[in-house]
């Protein structure tokens, strides 16, 4: 008897073929993953980043008495900015691994 491409015990994928043809969102589940409403944003979630960036920054004009306003926003900032960039590396380097 051939063994099925398919085997399962418990629910427990044993072939890594068969991992990689199965949709990740089960469709009866979610009826939604058909209108492709499970996807992401990413490149809207990075023009948000920076433009978070950029308002924060911003917002370090005005007529501050301490500077204690200014550290956390260019604080808040820069780690934001952080992010941003070391997610732009590891997206640059993610086909290697």
């Amino acid at each position: 008897m051939r063994p099925t491409s398919v085997d399962l015990e418990d629910g427990v994928a044993r072939n890594s073929r068969e991992l990689a043809q199965r949709p990740a969102v089960d469709p009866l589940d979610e009826p939604s993953a058909e209108w492709g409403w499970h996807g992401g944003f990413p490149r809207g979630s990075v023009i948000a980043g920076w433009v978070s960036v950029v308002i924060l920054l911003l917002l370090t004009i005005g007529n501050h008495e301490g500077s204690t306003e200014d550290i956390w926003l260019v604080g808040t900032a820069a780690l934001i900015a952080f992010g941003l960039i070391l997610h732009a590396i590891r997206r640059r380097h993610a086909w290697r691994r």
